[in-house]
């Protein structure tokens, strides 16, 4: 035999031992994790079901795709190219939309509107007014106090924002982040 095949031996043997350990890790990591919704884990559901929990409401990803691309037609119905965002109440992105032709600035710029407008529960429009009193919000990390944004509510409460951004200005940007909202309210 030479050098060379046995070497080969080795690291074949070598990668076998290895996957062998792998193997048994997993499967003793597998019955740690199965055993973990033991006592503990129900004395924790009868506390949690004790009043412990809030319940909110959440735009489904049908919905918001469904939002953005109505704010992505309404743009489009008017030669703008403009990329469109729906976020949660939570702020997590559901849909980013970036139509053709739009700026590679306006997804992040699209996110960051429809996380102000559904952090506030306001438009963005009117939330960039009110940095002249209080020119510390610009610094929140991820907003963006410019028109585009408008938030998505249920009975009265924010549960989305839609921002859109690429459009020559933010009125528009926010007249077609409306369009999604309004196609929701359908």
């Amino acid at each position: 035999m030479n050098l060379n095949s046995t070497q080969n031996t080795r690291t074949k043997r070598l990668a076998l031992g290895a996957t062998a350990l792998a193997i048994a890790a997993a499967g003793t990591f597998g019955a740690v994790s199965a055993s973990a919704a033991g006592p503990a884990a129900q004395s924790t559901t009868s506390s949690a079901a004790s009043g412990n929990l809030t319940t909110s409401t959440h735009l489904t990803v049908a919905a918001a795709t469904k939002a953005a691309q109505a704010a992505l037609d309404a743009a489009g119905k008017e030669n703008q190219k403009v990329s469109v965002a729906v976020v949660d109440r939570n702020g997590n992105t559901l849909v980013t939309l970036r139509g053709d032709g739009a700026g590679p600035q306006s997804p992040e710029s699209a996110v960051r509107k429809a996380y102000t407008a559904v952090s506030w529960n306001a438009p963005t429009s009117e939330l960039a007014k009110r940095l002249a009193q209080a020119p510390n919000l610009k610094d929140i990390p991820g907003t963006l106090f410019l028109a585009g944004g408008a938030p998505v509510q249920a009975k009265g409460a924010p549960v989305a924002g839609i921002g859109v951004a690429g459009a020559p200005s933010g009125d528009l940007d926010e007249k077609f982040a409306r369009a999604g909202v309004a196609t929701l309210d359908k």
